[in-house]
């Protein structure tokens, strides 16, 4: 006879419980784009606050992606099945970069896409590392993307972190698509890329071009931890 008073296992393995934890933290990244993305339409969140949020979490929801893997089958799957009433953070998501940018004005608009795209890729990079992400195949495609963007800059080349990127790539590019770098190169690749990544800000700030230097969204870290819980419920339901 069913027990309604207990409680029902969301998973019986650790791996199936990575998966509802990856789930969980997707759900909460798009509820939080969300609730930027109107309180920036409100005016309630300024520019200088919105931009780098906004960068910080879409990198974050590539970084998620590639963890989840084909958990989804895509955005608009996932928003269907858990009857989310996230439009503007789809919209968001779609453009794949800030507001801000979005509608920059014709002056400087490729130099401020260039400079949200690339400081995306570096987080998301960083972001990688940091979930463990240890094989070739999950790391040469973010470190492309990164290095692609980062060469469009006309001053790249006499920037330090340069041919420390480059070195990291040539490593993934001979390496087996299998195959994993070790902890002690990914803690040396963290903080190669760290440095260059603080670089590129005071770079361009020197350079008199115009950014704002990327912030963790804090407001949206308790958000996201009940957001994390809300997801649990609908499997108990």
């Amino acid at each position: 006879m069913l027990n309604l008073d207990e409680e029902v296992r969301l998973f019986t393995t650790n791996a199936d419980r990575e998966r509802y934890e990856n789930l969980a933290t997707l759900f909460g990244l798009i509820t939080c784009l969300d609730y930027l993305e109107r309180a920036y339409i409100r005016d309630s969140v300024p520019p200088a606050q919105y931009t780098p949020a906004c960068t910080r979490l879409l990198a974050q929801y590539k970084t998620v992606l590639k963890v989840i893997g084909d958990a989804i089958q895509s955005l608009d799957a996932f928003v269907a099945e858990y009857r989310m009433d996230v439009t503007a953070a789809v919209h968001r998501l779609r453009v794949g970069v800030p507001a801000t940018v979005e509608h920059s004005g014709d002056e400087g608009v490729e130099t401020a896409k260039w400079i949200a795209e690339t400081t995306q890729n570096f987080i998301t990079f960083m972001d990688a590392l940091k979930l463990k992400l240890r094989a070739k195949d999950q790391l040469h495609p973010i470190m492309t993307e990164l290095m692609s963007g980062y060469t469009k800059f006309p001053k790249s080349n006499e920037w330090e972190g340069r041919p420390k990127i480059l070195h990291w790539l040539i490593t993934l590019n001979q390496m087996r698509a299998s195959e994993e770098i070790t902890e002690e190169q990914s803690r040396q690749m963290l903080f190669d890329i760290e440095h260059a990544y603080n670089e590129f800000f005071r770079s361009l700030s020197s350079q008199n071009v115009h950014l704002v230097v990327p912030i963790h969204a804090k407001q949206c870290v308790s958000r996201l931890e009940r957001t994390k819980v809300r997801m649990r419920g609908r499997y108990h339901t």
